[in-house]
């Protein structure tokens, strides 16, 4: 996570981007008063133009914006600070909604109406998981892919696959758990809240992006002859995933 470098150094920085005057009043109110650092922002290019002003940590994001789709400001967003939290505020409550909004960078998403209790919660959550992935731990071999995570890195052969934050996750908890059937529910639970109310087509969109990032990482050009020894992430039916450490190749 970025450091803030404004005077409230100390304090979560929020940027909300709602038009809804009702609505960001109270998310600002709220936030203020429950130790944040939040500023409010009622269109995407407004969004985009303080973005590049002031490092946040937390970008809350309504998708119907005036001037601009919310989708392209998650993407844009999600491109320049890969480490920004940044949960939807939509009232689109369709899969395919909520699927695009996820594959645009969001790591999480509340349906209007909602209360400012569960965001909170929602916010604590995250920032509480991050704040843990911060201490010193043991890099995980996995074939040629190593996964560090204190610095939140995935290489192969060294170099950087492009991870998503909360597809970093995902992988890291498979990966503290390599061998072993793990749940969706157990997915659901550390990776994102153990409170999580949404649909899992959260977890579904997650899974489709690593292991897209790792396929393509794979067909990349190679540096040496022999071929990559990659872990396997197989689907088990009715149940969750499996993590396999050795050199099988692809995805079931």
């Amino acid at each position: 996570m970025r450091t803030p470098t404004r005077p409230e150094s100390g304090r979560i920085h929020v940027l909300v981007v709602e038009d809804d005057d009702t609505i960001g009043r109270h998310l600002e109110t709220g936030l203020r008063g429950n130790g944040y650092a939040p500023a409010w922002s009622r269109t995407g290019a407004g969004a985009l133009a303080e973005a590049a002003r002031t490092p946040y940590d937390v970008l809350l994001l309504d998708l119907g914006l005036p001037d601009m789709d919310g989708l392209d400001v998650a993407r844009a967003l999600r491109a320049r600070f890969p480490e920004l939290l940044i949960v939807i505020l939509t009232a689109r409550t369709d899969d395919i909604d909520v699927i695009a909004g996820l594959d645009a960078g969001a790591d999480d998403y509340l349906v209007k109406p909602f209360s400012l209790t569960v965001l909170l919660a929602r916010l604590r959550a995250h920032l509480r998981r991050r704040s843990l992935g911060a201490e010193p731990q043991e890099p995980i071999p996995l074939g040629d892919v190593v996964i560090d995570l204190t610095a939140r890195r995935c290489t192969l052969r060294g170099r950087e696959i492009a991870l998503r934050p909360k597809e970093f996750e995902l992988l890291a908890v498979l990966a503290r758990h390599v061998g072993e059937a793990v749940s969706r529910e157990t997915l659901m639970a550390e990776v994102w809240d153990e409170n999580w109310f949404g649909s899992t087509k959260t977890l579904d969109v997650t899974m489709a992006g690593l292991r897209r990032r790792l396929t393509d990482a794979e067909q990349r050009p190679q540096a040496v002859a022999q071929p990559y020894r990659l872990p396997r992430i197989t689907t088990l039916r009715g149940h969750g995933y499996r993590l396999e450490r050795g050199a099988a190749r692809g995805f079931e």
